[in-house]
């Protein structure tokens, strides 16, 4: 039950009802919203048709507030609206009757796991491609690593809830110069390996972490590769290393309970084994479209990069598609560039017949959405969206202070290091704490905290309390059926109470928010949600110790208790049900 997308259908069929009687010109009921006021004194819900049709009903209306006046009577005659008024220039307030309220907890506790669940409201069904990590696999995942992680894995799970189909995905960059430099990394482990001093020079990568890979190349190879030149031992190396990075990359995302449906390597792209490459093929299709030519790039603004050339280069034309210049699709030695290999893996998603299209890119890659988005565009006819979400760096801290490096990575904090120590949960939670393009303080010490300045604790804290709740009224009526389906049965209209009222109304939104949070792709707003209905939990339960009329079980009040036990495991649900899209433990006891 999402009593928001509900009133907005009822205020659509209204304004269709008004079109066919010739009153209204046709209105695009997608413009505007239904949702909980700003002030809750004003009421349950709000709706800004009037103001937003303003310009459209001109002729019809003198101003927005009469027409928000007449949708007012008519809301005033539903059977669930106790009042519907007009505030302001034209915003229309609505408040509902208390019965409602009992009619949405029924839902909750009917619903159970499902509650919120499925193509609500104006989210339609889609197919819904999520990329996110691809991390290069030249070592262990460090910290910015785990928030894209944790932040495409969460808003993949986001999606699929609101009813969509999901496929998670990371791309490989197992071709270019870094996996060669991994290779000749892991060629000087394995001559350690073979009992030779070596010294890591500058521009290789000096982490501990290559020194099994070192070891199992001397296992399998012995001392053959060890005198022949690098083209002939390049080749094996890079594949066993990239190989062995893979496979720690997949166990550092298993520890925050991240699994890929698809992992796409970015060397297949230029695979020749079936004739044209999947790049060629992607460059012909812009090519036959007029959107390629051979061109001259106009220098950069500002100082120019010592690299920088005047030359003639085959370029796409994304200015056609809103970028600020054409973009380079060969370098000066012929070769593509990342770009062009990044064009043909996007169409080989779009080939693959997904709606939608997510990147999670780090915030350093903020100067290639532009060019990424254009090649969209042209490659799908505008059928296909693209979204980039862009991911802050994360300061590592441990009270107030910045964590010194690692020596097993090298020269940073690996991700494993920090679950470790503080646990998946932590990690999850307090990275979805933050919306993803803002930056991001992440305090080992506080994030452990048993306090409600932590905002993981603090929410399951509450789903923890919630099941104390239960526990006690067993103690206190031992014959109790807590089963939802037993509770809803209880007369729900005895939560009278502002407070509880609150909590049912707070349920009520549940839906709303899951179609909010997909819809925008921020899988922090539930998290945001998940925290203010815990507050709200928190401060009613204390309310209870200072008045013991509101406390949960009252061995006195039998029937009253059932409706307030309806409540907590109202509750309880969404708090479950909201951890688990985040891919957060929820709790039954805290220890």
């Amino acid at each position: 039950m999402n009593i928001f997308a509900d009133f907005h259908a009822r205020i659509a069929d209204l304004l269709k009802a008004m079109g066919d009687q010739g009153r209204l010109p046709a209105l695009d009921p997608a413009r505007f919203v239904v949702e909980p006021p700003r002030d809750a004194s004003m009421g349950d819900l709000a709706c800004n048709a009037a103001m937003v049709f303003a310009k459209d009903l001109k002729a019809f209306f003198p101003n927005p507030r009469q027409f928000a006046t007449e949708l007012a009577a008519a809301l005033a005659e539903c059977e669930d609206v106790d009042q519907a008024e007009v505030a302001g220039p034209g915003f229309l307030n609505i408040r509902l009757k208390p019965s409602v309220y009992g009619k949405v907890l029924g839902a909750v506790l009917a619903g159970g796991a499902d509650y919120g669940r499925g193509a609500t409201g104006r989210v339609k069904a889609r197919a819904v491609n999520v990329e996110y990590v691809s991390a290069n696999p030249t070592g262990p995942m460090h910290v910015g690593h785990g928030r894209g992680a944790v932040f495409g894995d969460a808003l993949a799970s986001l999606i699929d809830f609101a009813g969509s189909k999901v496929t998670r995905e990371y791309y490989i960059n197992d071709a270019g110069a870094q996996v060669d430099v991994l290779a000749r990394s892991a060629f000087l482990r394995y001559r350690e390996a073979l009992g030779e001093t070596v010294t890591i020079p500058e521009g290789l990568y000096p982490g501990d972490y290559l020194k099994p890979v070192g070891a199992a190349l001397a296992e399998k190879y012995g001392a053959s590769l060890k005198d022949k030149p690098e083209a002939d031992w390049l080749p094996q190396v890079r594949d066993a290393a990239i190989a062995a990075m893979m496979d720690m990359i997949r166990d550092d995302l298993a520890a925050l309970n991240i699994v890929h449906d698809v992992f796409f390597s970015e060397r297949s792209l230029h695979d020749h084994s079936q004739g044209v490459s999947d790049v060629e093929a992607a460059l012909e299709e812009l090519r036959a479209k007029g959107l390629i030519y051979e061109g001259r790039l106009p220098p950069p603004k500002g100082q120019l990069p010592d690299d920088w050339e005047d030359r003639e280069q085959t370029l796409f034309r994304s200015t056609q598609f809103g970028d600020d210049v054409d973009r380079a699709l060969k370098k000066s030695d012929g070769s593509f560039t990342y770009f062009a290999s990044d064009i043909a893996y996007h169409r080989k998603k779009i080939e693959a017949g997904y709606d939608v299209l997510v990147d999670v890119w780090g915030a350093d890659h903020g100067g290639y959405v532009k060019r990424m988005s254009a090649a969209v565009q042209a490659l799908s006819g505008g059928k296909c969206a693209l979204d980039v979400k862009l991911c802050q760096m994360v300061k590592l801290m441990r009270d107030g202070e910045p964590v010194k490096m690692s020596k097993r990575s090298g020269d940073f904090v690996t991700l494993r290091e920090v679950v470790d120590e503080v646990g998946v949960d932590a990690v999850r939670f307090i990275m979805l704490m933050r919306k993803n393009d803002a930056p991001l303080d992440f305090d080992l010490a506080k994030v452990i905290e048993q306090s409600k300045d932590n905002p993981v604790f603090y929410v399951q804290y509450a789903h923890a309390r919630a099941h104390s709740v239960l526990r006690q009224a067993l103690s206190v009526f031992p014959d109790i059926d807590l089963s939802p389906a037993a509770l809803a049965r209880a007369d729900l209209a005895l939560l009278e109470d502002e407070g509880e009222q609150a909590l049912i109304k707070i349920l009520a939104q549940y839906p709303r928010v899951i179609e909010a949070a997909a819809s925008a792709h921020e899988p922090h707003r539930l998290a945001f949600y998940l925290h203010d209905l815990a507050s709200l939990f928190h401060s009613h339960w204390n309310r209870g110790k200072d008045q013991p009329q509101l406390r949960f079980v009252n061995q006195d009040l039998r029937e009253l208790s059932c409706a307030r036990l309806a409540l907590v495991t109202g509750l309880m649900i969404v708090l479950a049900s909201g951890l688990s899209v985040l891919g957060v433990n929820a709790p039954d006891e805290m220890r």
